[in-house]
């Protein structure tokens, strides 16, 4: 099996232009099944990070001292805890909303094109 004949070939269909825009249309439907959950997971992960990473700063007095700070520093390191830990649960349930909310438009549209290059 070559491999680089494949991997040549997989580029080159990438710069094709596309003859039908029932592909673009797939792709497209395919994105806005995706993106709300893609979105939503990278923002919350991000901002749950740096909530884990102010309480720990806080927890550690390296920002900020004293008694009272250090257990908001405790407490806000567990909420980021928990929020990461809830991150991956919650996208896999948008993402598994959006394929549903998208699936019967993507499967007769995927359909159509495999029936046309037949």
């Amino acid at each position: 099996m070559n491999t680089d004949k494949i991997f040549a070939e997989a580029i080159a269909n990438e710069y094709a232009p596309k003859g039908t825009s029932k592909v673009v249309a797939l792709r497209k439907l395919d994105r806005r099944a995706k993106g709300p959950a893609n979105i939503f997971a990278y923002s919350f992960g991000v901002l749950m990070t740096l909530v884990l990473g102010l309480g720990m700063c806080l927890s550690m007095q390296v920002i900020g001292g004293g008694v009272l700070l250090t257990g908001v520093g405790i407490l806000l390191g567990l909420l980021g805890i928990v929020g990461v830990g809830l991150n991956y649960p919650i996208y896999k349930k948008l993402l598994r909303a959006g394929k549903e909310k998208y699936a019967f438009e993507i499967m007769q549209l995927a359909r159509q094109i495999s029936d046309s290059a037949e």
